[in-house]
């Protein structure tokens, strides 16, 4: 069966999926219906994609489609969702659940035994899988600790600046909610779960979303530091997941590069099959689809679940609330 994707949002995530699924196998996934309330983004859906059918609201995508991925900001994801699931679809939807921490405790309820599935793509990543089967081959060792360690020279990055207005606001936005939500989901994924002892936040400019965190966090008594800021790289976006243990150390790299310690000469060595972000990107995306099908159609699948991603939430919304906005 080839499941019919909607997209509800064509931001900068609803146009990547798209393009990911216009790309991928029609025998097993295609697009039926996009729709974004902006009419200058529908402008630009037709520009790009003349051929993807367009609705003129949420619930023509929702009826038009299998399964429904939810790419609009963060205060809309549970009313599509719950919507799309009254209808008898799958959902496919954008982090974080909501805004809201208590209504996304409610969804999680509800929905724990739907089709539902959150987007973090390191769920299907290439560098993840390398970094497994290091761990299996006994590069690591004994596990003594993870690092997390984010960085941007601005923030929003360089693509994002259309979508300021809430990206960098308190209400929806910030870089931990958009970018360090993955990482913990990430150590969830590998650790088996993460608890959340300090944490600290800052909101220097007033009116606008964190510019640094920090946080300790455990699992089982594994240590795990986190630390996050704005202007203190060059780069529009640098960051490293670090897992250090008895026999050696290995890392995930600017989202996409694994790289072992090579202690001889104290350099860091990629995996040689390793890519950079915007080439591994479109191959996870595939991977990511592939998954959404099964999803879609009952099958097994590794996709984020809303008990992971409400995991992560709290996580978040703990680690913004240490600190006061200005």
């Amino acid at each position: 069966m080839s499941v019919g994707l909607g997209i509800i949002g064509y931001g900068i995530m609803g146009e990547r999926l798209l393009r990911a699924a216009m790309n991928h196998d029609p025998q097993i996934l295609r697009v039926s219906a996009v729709w974004d309330p902006s009419a200058e983004a529908m402008r630009r859906l037709r520009d790009d994609f003349p051929q993807v059918g367009q609705s003129g609201d949420a619930a023509g995508v929702i009826a038009a489609s299998d399964c429904v991925y939810i790419a609009s900001p963060p205060a809309s994801h549970l009313a599509h969702a719950r919507a799309a699931l009254a209808a008898g679809k799958a959902v496919f939807c954008e982090k974080p659940l909501s805004v809201d921490l208590a209504d996304a405790r409610r969804f999680a309820g509800e929905a724990s035994n739907a089709r539902f599935a959150v987007n973090f793509p390191f769920a299907s990543s290439f560098a993840v899988d390398q970094l497994r089967a290091w761990i299996a081959e006994g590069v690591v060792g004994d596990w003594q600790g993870v690092a997390i360690e984010i960085a941007f020279a601005d923030w929003p990055r360089p693509w994002q600046v259309d979508a300021e207005a809430w990206l960098d606001r308190t209400a929806q936005g910030g870089f931990t909610r958009e970018v360090v939500s993955h990482f913990l989901f990430l150590t969830q994924r590998m650790t088996g779960g993460i608890a959340l002892n300090a944490a600290h936040a800052e909101y220097p400019l007033a009116g606008r979303s964190e510019r640094a965190v920090s946080a300790d966090l455990t699992r089982d008594g594994l240590p795990i530091t986190l630390t996050g800021s704005v202007g203190t790289t060059s780069k529009p976006d640098h960051n490293t997941w670090t897992l250090t243990g008895s026999a050696g150390a290995i890392r995930l790299r600017d989202w996409s590069l694994a790289e072992r310690f090579d202690a001889s000469s104290g350099e860091w060595r990629e995996a040689p099959d390793a890519l950079p972000n915007e080439k591994a990107r479109p191959m996870i995306l595939a991977r990511q689809l592939d998954k959404v099908a099964a999803m879609t159609r009952g099958e097994s699948h590794d996709l984020a679940s809303v008990a992971e991603a409400l995991a992560v939430q709290e996580a978040v919304e703990a680690i913004l609330a240490s600190g006061t906005p200005s």
